[in-house]
């Protein structure tokens, strides 16, 4: 499924994550658009935050936004800048919606497929 970003951001916030891993962005390589739940409709309300209740949860149905997605694939970049731009976009776009930096990117399943955005060292 796409990425929720209302249950990440709550995930982030109660678990005090200062930064974030996005893996294998490869996988999103060649879709037309992508999309990201950024509110849950609950009972013709809309709701940007995870509800206190599991039976409110229940009743939730995802808002999603639409980007678009991009055909160069990733799996060969080591540097984000090298990103399609539309790439790019939804990496910024997932850091805004959750509140917290992505600071390493894979573009594939091994090691050396990874895009370090932000060096801790």
């Amino acid at each position: 499924g796409w990425l929720d970003a209302v249950a990440a951001r709550y995930s982030v916030g109660f678990n005090g994550l200062s930064a974030l891993a996005l893996t294998r962005l490869d996988v999103l390589d060649g879709l037309p658009e992508l999309k990201l739940c950024t509110a849950y409709e609950i009972d013709g309300r809309i709701v940007k935050t995870m509800p206190a209740s599991p039976s409110a949860l229940n009743r939730a149905k995802p808002v999603y936004e639409e980007l678009p997605g991009w055909k160069e694939p990733t799996s060969g970049v080591r540097n984000f800048d090298d990103l399609p731009a539309e790439a790019q976009i939804y990496i910024r776009r997932v850091e805004t919606l959750l509140g917290v930096p992505v600071d390493l990117i894979s573009v594939g399943p091994e090691r050396e497929q990874a895009i370090i955005v932000n060096p801790i060292f």
